[in-house]
């Protein structure tokens, strides 16, 4: 089954909207050209965060239409700068996390890592119950899970006082079952894989601005915007690959030091 990532996407009220210098409405619909353009055929789509920096109404429903484009189903999930009431006004809500997502021997489980007017990460006590649950309820399944914040430390000191605050109770609860392959996030704009307990670890690339890896302060890097695909396979085996954005100089003010 081929499954598409994306996420972060930043749009504005206004589809001239920029952060740090680059209009984000343009570099996402860049993106959906790609995404277009190399996959002939997708079976679900993920959008992992923060597809709205300013929260509001008219980012969401432009981020709505761009979704219109897949013949598949779409499901998101909010970042730290999203809106989750303004995000249901334009998803029916089935559609948003937290959810479990049957697809042909998996269970692609969906779940919410914001605190309300926080840029920092933490599952509350209702999310914990929905995970351990829905891993109760995945026995006979694969499972993939999708937040926004990253679980573990992607090597980037400024980005990893972000981490998600209770992750430990988080692999606790994820560690009692051992169907479960794959665990995604999206904030950190950029291309991170590891591995934990036999479990595969990913990040996904921003569909606007990119974060330097490994840096110990804010720092932009100068790759492109992207997404990434993922092939989930009937035995739990799971292939992956990160595109981006070609042939394209994307306007990025390198000199800023936060957003």
């Amino acid at each position: 089954m081929r499954v598409v990532q994306l996420s972060d996407s930043h749009l504005f009220k206004s589809p001239e909207g920029k952060l740090l210098g680059l209009n984000t409405e343009h570099s996402l619909s860049m993106v959906m050209d790609l995404i277009a353009a190399e996959q002939r055929h997708i079976d679900l789509v993920l959008a992992t965060g923060d597809l709205s920096q300013d929260g509001s109404s008219e980012s969401y429903n432009r981020f709505h239409q761009h979704m219109e484009a897949f013949a598949c189903p779409v499901y998101w999930l909010p970042g730290n700068h999203d809106l989750t009431d303004m995000m249901a006004n334009h998803q029916v809500a089935k559609r948003m996390s937290p959810c479990v997502i049957p697809l042909n021997g998996w269970h692609i489980i969906m779940l919410d890592s914001t605190i309300r007017g926080k840029v920092p990460g933490n599952f509350a006590d209702s999310e914990l119950v929905f995970l351990q649950q829905a891993l109760q309820q995945s026995a006979g399944n694969n499972v993939l899970i999708a937040l926004h914040h990253q679980p573990v430390p992607v090597g980037s000191e400024w980005l990893d006082q972000q981490i998600v605050g209770n992750a430990a109770e988080f692999f606790r609860i994820v560690d009692q079952f051992h169907n479960v392959r794959n665990i995604i996030w999206g904030h950190v704009h950029q291309a991170y894989e590891g591995e934990r307990k036999g479990v595969k670890l990913m990040s996904v690339p921003s569909t606007c601005v990119q974060f330097r890896p490994k840096s110990f302060d804010f720092a932009v890097d100068r790759e492109n915007p992207g997404y990434r695909w993922l092939d989930l396979h009937a035995d739990g085996r799971i292939e992956t690959g990160v595109s981006r954005v070609t042939g394209v100089d994307f306007v990025v003010d390198y000199s800023v030091r936060g957003y």
